[in-house]
Order: structure tokens, then sequence, then C-alpha cells
């Protein structure tokens, strides 16, 4: 049993207290702390790249609400934009001009959209992207990988059974079964499974969904070579290519994974960094397909909140500090010095311990081998993660309650040079004890 050095007195009556009005007493179930111990915490408040709980614990954080927070806690500028719009109102239910200007914004740095649609959520987003493929090609089936997250859409939820290519199996109950056969999933980084599953469904297949940066079931980086062959493969066979950048979008380049790999998708989604902070997504492609939602088309999509005021006056005050040439370079390598020196640590010690990193993202991997799909990612290793996590807590570092959960590098702590050693050296303290004992 592992026991606490730090005081959680607050949370834990919060958290018992929460269990009398929300299943399991939270809103979303990572937060329940299952995967690791003790009760979640209850945090405060924010600021800059520190986050405090109920208890005045400080923690540095490496999680930043799962990752929309890549400039922190309370940003000043975004703060100050939203205190402005909200003196106006909050919510109108109709278009207005802070609409534009964000989307206005996105499309004129991003070469791989002509046209966007604002939504409030990235399962939204995905939810809606799904849907117009389907309208647009007018057939029923999609293709998902194995490993790949893309919210909690009723076809979505599910995952491969035996052989190379399985009509999907519900991973949720309150899903039906002919929902789940609508979906085809494979594995992921196999070339022949995709070619041999189009070679017999293409004809039904709307669109291929993938994560171009699978990041919610691990950081499984993919070779370039495979989401070209994706590109290739659909061109080939008239499906759609949906890349779903809720996570990668706006934090491995303003582009997303498709300007860092250089590969066009057909469909974009987005959330997280967009909404500055506040709920938000969009999804967003060609022009030919975007002109088949409505008003235009016969693909219904619609949402009150909707590109409200406040979601937009956030993103792009959020957007405008991003588009820095040099903002992403500097992030990535701060990352890199995070990975490396946690990876040369480990090296020294004998610890098994890889830490793959993309732009400001970074994964806890507990394999010396390249891990690219889900199945290659021993469950058995979480018993470190947990340890780890315990010990980080009781000296004030914060990472997502899961070892399959990413971890994400802010701005502020980026440019704190002697906060990030320090966590550096906090994080090395803590693989001794989760490897040592």
């Amino acid at each position: 049993m592992l026991k606490d050095r730090i005081k959680r007195t607050n949370s834990e009556v919060l958290f018992s207290e929460a269990k009398q009005y929300f299943p399991g007493g939270v809103n979303s179930p990572v937060r329940a702390f299952k995967s690791v111990s003790g009760a979640p915490l209850f945090i405060k408040k924010g600021s800059g790249y520190t986050i405090t709980d109920e208890d005045d614990n400080q923690y540095t954080d490496f999680c930043n609400s799962w990752g929309p927070l890549i400039l922190g806690h309370n940003n000043e500028a975004i703060r100050e934009a939203v205190i402005a719009t909200i003196h106006n109102g909050m919510s109108f239910g109709t278009p207005t001009n802070h609409g534009n200007e964000l989307g206005k914004f996105i499309l004129d740095h991003n070469r791989y959209i002509d046209r966007i649609r604002f939504v409030s959520s990235g399962t939204e987003a995905v939810m809606s992207a799904i849907r117009l493929a389907r309208g647009y090609t007018g057939r029923k089936k999609i293709i998902k990988f194995e490993g790949c997250y893309h919210g909690h859409v009723d076809a979505l939820m599910v995952k491969a059974g035996s052989g190379l290519a399985t009509f999907g199996v519900s991973t949720s109950a309150g899903i039906p079964e002919s929902f789940a056969q609508e979906t085809i999933v494979l594995p992921l980084d196999d070339e022949k499974a995709v070619e041999q599953c189009l070679e017999t469904h293409a004809a039904d297949v709307a669109c291929i969904i993938i994560e171009p940066v699978p990041a919610n079931n691990g950081l499984l980086l993919q070779r370039k070579a495979y989401l070209e062959f994706l590109r290739e493969i659909c061109d080939k066979h008239n499906v759609l290519l949906i890349f779903d950048e809720v996570i990668s979008g706006f934090r491995v380049g303003f582009e997303g994974a498709a300007g860092y790999y250089g590969i066009e998708p057909d469909l974009i989604t987005y959330g997280k960094i967009i909404g500055g902070g506040l709920p938000v997504g969009a999804f967003g492609g060609k022009q030919a397909i975007m002109e088949h939602v409505a008003p235009l088309g016969a693909v219904y999509q619609a949402g009150t909140l909707s590109a409200n005021p406040v979601a937009m006056t956030a993103g792009l005050s959020c957007l405008k500090q991003l588009i820095d040439p040099d903002f992403y370079p500097f992030m990535a390598k701060k990352t890199n010095e995070l990975a490396d020196a946690l990876e040369a640590y480990a090296a020294e010690k004998g610890y098994v311990l890889t830490v793959p990193r993309i732009g400001s993202i970074f994964w806890l991997c507990f394999s010396k081998e390249a891990v690219r799909t889900s199945a290659a990612i021993n469950a058995d290793s979480m018993e470190y993660f947990k340890i780890l996590h315990h010990e980080l807590l009781q000296t004030g570092v914060y990472l997502g309650p899961s070892g399959y959960e990413v971890g994400f590098l802010s701005a502020p702590l980026a440019h704190d040079q002697a906060a990030l050693d320090q966590a550096i050296e906090l994080m090395k303290k803590a693989l001794d004890i989760a490897f040592q004992g």
C-alpha cells in the first residue's frame, strides 16, 4: 500500500461528497485515480506551469488539462480577452465576428483545410466528420485502428478481435452491436492489413480515420511511410482519409501532424488548444467535401454553443501566441531535453524506460523497443508507473493519472530552465523508487 506523505484531506472529503452527485464521483473516468493511488486531487487554481490543490499542495503540471494548456494555466492574454468579451455577453446562438476572426486566422495559416466548422468538443468534431464522410461518399462503413481513441462516439467505441480485419465489438455497454458492425478495426503499423481489408470492403468504406499521432493509449508514434501509404491507398480506392488531430493539432506544429509529416488528409478534426482552455472542437477539410454540410448540403450538424464568442475569443488569443515561428522549435527542444535526460539516466541505471516524444508531447514507456501498437504495451509495466506517479505527487510533480496517458510541456515551464531541471531531477528520484523499491 502506497502511503501519502502529502496531505490530501480536503480532496478526500470532496471526493467522498462528489460520489453522492456523480457516477464514481467524477465527470470523466480517468479522473477517479483508479490506475494510481489515493484520492483524486481536487484542483482549485493554476498559474503558469503549476497547479494547487484544495489542500494547498502545489505541483509542476505535466498534464495541462490533457493538452490544451500549451501556454500554461491562466494565461494573462487569454484571460483578459475572455473578460473583455464576457462584458458584452456569453452566448447568443447567432453568428459573431469572433467566430469569423478565429476561422480566418486558422485558415490563413493552415494549408490543409479550406473550410472549417466549429463545435464544442473533440468528440463532437469526430462524430460530425464521420457523418460527413458517410454523407459525401454514400457509404456506411468506416475503418479505425486499434489503439486510436476518437472520443466516446458510438461507432468508434470498438476494438479489434482476432484476425487482421475484424468488424467491431463494442467496448461500452449501451451501444447496439449493429452500430459497431459498421466499423472495421485494424492493427496499426500494418500495411498488409489495410490492403486486404480494402480489397474486400472498399466499395462499402466511407473513410479511414486515424490519430496520425496516436496519443490516447501511449504515444504510438507511426512511421511517416505508413501514414503516406494510408493517403495513397485511400486515393486508390476513393476512400476519405480523416486525421483526428484533437490532441496533435496545434501541439506538434500550427498545422498539426498534417503539416509535421507533409500529408494532406481529406478531413481533419481539432479540439483542445483552439479553445485556449475553454470547451471547443472543430472539423475542416477540402471545400468540395465541406460544402456537403448543412445549410449548403444534406449532412446535418448543429450546436447551440458552437462558435460561442467566449470560446472563439479564447482560441484566437491563444493561437496568436503560437504563430511565432520560434515557438514550436523551442517547445520541441525543451521536450527533447526532458526526454533525453530521463532516457540517459535510465540507461545509466539499467532501467527499462524510453521516452517517445514529438513536439511538446512525451510518454514514459517502460520498454526498450519502439512501441507502435497498443498490443506491444506491457500491461504489467503499469505497476512501475503507479509507484512513479505516487512518488512524484509527494514531491510536487503532477502527471496524468494513468500510465497509458501522455505528458505535455507548457510554455511557462519550457521557459523556466531551473524549474524544468528541478522536475527532471525529481523524476529521476521517482524512477529510482519505482525500479528499486
